[in-house]
């Protein structure tokens, strides 16, 4: 049954249809082929899984993130990084770096960096002479620093899921989060040096560059605050999302003064419909989720591998072939709402922590997101570029170079996770 259902989940999306739709449409195959109780089973999953209170730290991350990313912050952020690195090899390509660095404290969402971030950094590279195509993949992957540096979507749907402290997982993410960042500057200075990239001409202004600093210092000063009140349990996540929501509207209406009523209008709309795809995307999967537990799949899996893969190291491995396989195929969402019930078993079977498998997981399907043939953000920059994605892939070989190697990190050495911190 979970096979079916599974196959025709990938077969409908496959051809177009929504991912939330397909899980829905698949769950509803298997359980009619198989007569697995009432149908009423999927409207029953989905509303039970609907029914959480840390779901609604979701919606007001993601407001928190729209309101500042689209202001004054934003230009402030990239005038300060640019001033502070674009004189340097590979300088305009490690502003990208470090604009999703700091704006993943703010939005929580890769896809949401790469659409904000692209119209802004690719254009002003590719005016300085940098070569479409690295410009596209340097955004693409470093967009997806975002879903490690809190506060994280993906971290909160698998705490949801593996019934993980969210906390936890917003403090186990900032290493391999700034291990990333460092990894994908180095090849950005690299590149830059061996290659010849131009950087900015314009002279350093200390008045500017402290002006744009004191400007820029909320998106800096933010995901600090959502850690030390989630470190010291001063605030749940639900709580700090509210309080951050309501941090980003004061500081756009009070500091930078651009907040007008249409753009108030346009992030509480685009931070309701992306909810409503995330939310419907967790109540669909409920149902397989529902279908796996029925058939006893994690135990099932768990029993196999042990049979045939004997050793923890294999283990890990074989959890991440896997999941670097699925990341290219189905979205990070999807795949977190899918794999985390399988594999938490596994992970626990080997003594891993449930946190660290998180991260693991993060990571690996981070990865995807700019790997074809379903990769969000690459396309997303591949667009912005005006470059073919096969160009853009061939420049991204080194950056998923050192994504493979914070990867193994985190896999095989849990202290890269600082999961001790809880």
């Amino acid at each position: 049954m979970s096979l079916l259902a599974f196959s025709v989940f990938m077969l409908t999306g496959l051809v177009g249809i929504p991912l939330a739709h397909a899980l829905i449409v698949g769950s509803l195959v298997a359980l009619e082929r198989y007569d697995v109780g009432s149908t009423s089973i999927v409207l029953e999953q989905m509303v039970t899984q609907a029914s959480s209170f840390p779901l609604l730290a979701i919606p007001f991350f993601i407001l928190t993130g729209s309101v500042m990313l689209h202001g004054a912050l934003g230009q402030h952020l990239l005038g300060m990084l640019t001033s502070l690195l674009g004189r340097v090899h590979g300088g305009p390509g490690q502003v990208s770096v470090m604009s999703s660095t700091l704006f993943g404290g703010l939005s929580g969402s890769a896809v949401a960096d790469a659409a904000a971030l692209g119209p802004l950094l690719i254009p002003w590279q590719k005016r300085l002479g940098y070569p479409a195509a690295f410009s596209a993949a340097t955004l693409a992957s470093a967009a997806t620093i975002d879903i490690l540096i809190p506060p994280s979507i993906p971290f909160i749907l698998y705490a949801l899921t593996a019934n993980a402290s969210i906390a936890a997982l917003f403090v186990a993410g900032v290493l391999p989060g700034l291990l990333l960042c460092v990894g994908f500057m180095g090849v950005c200075y690299v590149s830059g040096r061996m290659r010849g990239f131009p950087r900015d001409t314009q002279p350093f202004v200390w008045k500017v560059f402290l002006r744009q600093l004191i400007f820029a210092l909320p998106a800096i000063i933010l995901p600090i605050c959502i850690l030390v009140l989630l470190r010291f349990g001063i605030a749940t996540p639900t709580e700090v999302s509210v309080l951050a929501a309501f941090l980003a509207l004061m500081f756009s209406w009070l500091i930078y003064r651009d907040l007008t009523w249409k753009r108030l209008v346009e992030s509480i709309t685009e931070a309701g419909t992306a909810t409503g795809v995330v939310l419907l995307l967790i109540m669909a999967s409920s149902v397989l989720g529902w279908i796996f537990t029925y058939e006893q799949l994690p135990e099932r899996v768990v029993a196999w591998m042990h049979t045939y893969v004997t050793t923890p190291g294999m283990i890990i491995l074989a959890m991440n072939l896997l999941m670097l396989a699925l990341g290219m195929v189905i979205d990070l969402s999807a795949a977190i709402l899918l794999l985390a019930p399988i594999l938490l078993p596994l992970a626990i079977s080997i003594g891993m922590d449930p946190i660290q498998l998180g991260v693991i997981m993060v990571v690996n399907l981070a990865i995807g997101l700019y790997t074809p043939p379903v990769g969000t953000t690459l396309f997303i920059t591949s667009s912005v570029a005006s470059v073919g994605i096969g160009k853009v892939v061939r420049e991204l070989v080194p950056f998923y170079a050192v994504a493979l190697a914070v990867l193994a990190l985190v896999s095989y050495f849990p202290a890269a996770t600082i999961t001790h911190l809880f």
